[in-house]
């Protein structure tokens, strides 16, 4: 029942005064709860709804600041310095500022719409099978909005039913909150198909169900339970279903044979899919598409776009460039996923005149002239994140590029393994799982490279390994608070870090109108 405030003007001979008389009457034209739950329909529009939200503007783009340009990857060469202070400096002037702040909002938004369908769905007579199967999903997506706000906010509130006016839940620590992830995610892998048909293409399933769920163990540094997780994807029943596709480019373009590939554990869908019930307004990258579909999609590659293309409040630091360059394939040329991974002077191993930058050389674009830069970046930190961007598809960029995010890849699950295994002291048996990473990239087996490294040695190889998989892609950030590599040491290769303060800055503050309107929550420490 909607409640209708209604200011009445009461003249005293005072003067003039106000008072507020509530008047408590039903909106005819709005649905409730018992108009509206009842059927397998309204069942999935209720998770179409969960899955749209990561369509909204922190999930879609400014997560990928806090996880790239927050990191030492990268670092802001905005003109707007707020973009550079949040992004990059950790200097949070404002708790409340929707650079950081926004991603708290939609993660808490997609719980509240997973927790409408957790609590009405069990309810409806429907198919009992696809029943749980939703049930499942909605179990899914509200462990990924956990693992995110506990990633990145630490101590945050947990809500596990549709939320009312009388909430004002409490605090609860990182600890908690990634428990529920990983009930959630347990929960869900019990019951989700391995796959779907071409018609439902981007929803969860039971593996990216235990790949998440090895994600949050990983975070905790609980290895066996990781272990046993990825163990389904990797050497269990899920081993048939992945595969590292043979061209790495294909993992970031905008392709329906690229797209939702054997490699995709877990992608956002933000291209057109063909069923109307689950996403079939995403944007496609048509700069001409109707306002209709303007509002899917995903954003971020006008804000890593090189200018005049784009914005280029993102791009990446020459060192990782560097770390790519220390091993060559076994026939002598350059590692491939250079290439995919940047657009810099030398994208092209011929150099600046073959590079080629949205129809354009990197020559004739006059990247190297230092006007260019607002900022006063040296040139020869000029590096621009390619794997989000259209460049391969288009000579432009839109707001509303349909290129999928692949959020879980399966080489990242395949180095998490390794990792795993490695952790609880089993090195030799993790040897082989790397080896299938780097083949792929062309380079010698760690196997045939570097033989019989010790715990510490491969771990710190791992870390290599992930850099040059993984760079730009959203995990580095989780990768070095896992490593407890988070400190001021990497002012070295990002200068940003010497503003980092341990103990402060692993989490992001809690939005201070929160904190305003519920008493039971605390601010994060040394906020």
């Amino acid at each position: 029942m909607k409640k209708i405030f209604i200011i009445i003007a009461v003249t005293v001979i005072a003067g003039a005064g106000c008072k507020k008389s509530e008047l408590d009457i039903t909106n005819p034209n709005q649905a409730t709860t018992q108009q509206f739950w009842l059927s397998a329909a309204d069942a999935q529009q209720g998770l179409n709804a969960v899955y749209s939200t990561y369509h909204r503007g922190a999930l879609s783009r400014w997560m990928h600041f806090l996880t790239i340009v927050r990191a030492d990857e990268a670092f802001s060469t905005s003109p707007a310095p707020w973009i550079r202070n949040y992004f990059d400096l950790f200097n949070y002037e404002n708790y409340n500022d929707g650079l950081i702040s926004s991603l708290w909002g939609d993660c808490y938004i997609g719980i509240n719409r997973c927790n409408q369908v957790l609590d009405n769905v069990p309810t409806i007579s429907m198919d009992e099978t696809l029943k749980q199967q939703m049930l499942g999903e909605a179990k899914f997506m509200r462990g990924l909005f956990c693992y995110t706000l506990g990633q990145h906010y630490g101590n945050v509130p947990i809500l596990l039913n549709a939320s009312k006016p009388t909430d004002y839940p409490a605090t609860s620590s990182q600890e908690q909150v990634y428990a529920v992830a990983a009930k959630d995610f347990s929960d869900a892998a019990n019951v989700l198909p391995p796959s779907y048909d071409a018609n439902n293409k981007g929803k969860a399933t039971k593996g990216a169900a235990y790949a998440m769920l090895g994600k949050v163990y990983m975070q905790q540094h609980k290895y066996d339970e990781a272990k046993t997780a990825f163990q389904w994807l990797v050497e269990g029943p899920g081993a048939a279903l992945y595969s590292l596709v043979p061209n790495y480019q294909d993992n970031f373009i905008e392709n329906s044979n690229a797209e939702n590939n054997a490699e995709s554990v877990f992608e956002f869908q933000n291209a057109a899919n063909p069923i109307d019930a689950f996403d079939n307004d995403a944007g496609d990258g048509n700069p001409n598409n109707t306002p209709d579909k303007l509002n899917y999609g995903t954003s971020i590659p006008p804000f890593f776009a090189p200018r005049p293309i784009g914005f280029t409040d993102g791009q990446a630091q020459r060192w990782v460039v560097w770390e790519f360059l220390k091993e060559n394939q076994t026939n002598g040329q350059r590692d491939p996923r250079i290439a995919a991974t940047f657009l810099y002077d030398s994208t092209d191993v011929k150099g600046p005149d073959f590079t080629m930058v949205y129809g354009q050389s990197w020559t004739s674009r006059n990247y190297s002239n230092d006007a260019n830069d607002p900022i006063g970046v040296a040139t020869n930190r000029t590096v621009y994140l390619r794997k989000f961007l259209d460049d391969a598809t288009m000579n432009g960029e839109v707001f509303h590029s349909g290129n999928n995010y692949r959020y879980i890849r399966y080489a990242d699950v395949l180095l998490l393994y390794a990792e795993a295994l490695n952790a609880t002291g089993q090195t030799a048996q993790a040897y082989p799982f790397v080896d299938r990473v780097r083949q792929r990239a062309g380079i010698a087996t760690l196997s045939v490279a570097m033989p019989g490294l010790n715990k510490d040695q491969f771990l710190a190889q791992l870390k290599h390994e992930r850099i040059t998989e993984l760079s730009a892609e959203g995990h580095r950030w989780e990768d070095l608070s896992r490593w407890g590599d988070l400190s001021p040491a990497l002012a070295s290769r990002d200068a940003a870090f010497k503003n980092f303060i341990v103990g402060k800055h692993e989490f992001l503050p809690i939005p201070l109108f929160d904190l305003d309107i519920n008493p039971n929550l605390k601010q994060n420490p040394n906020y």
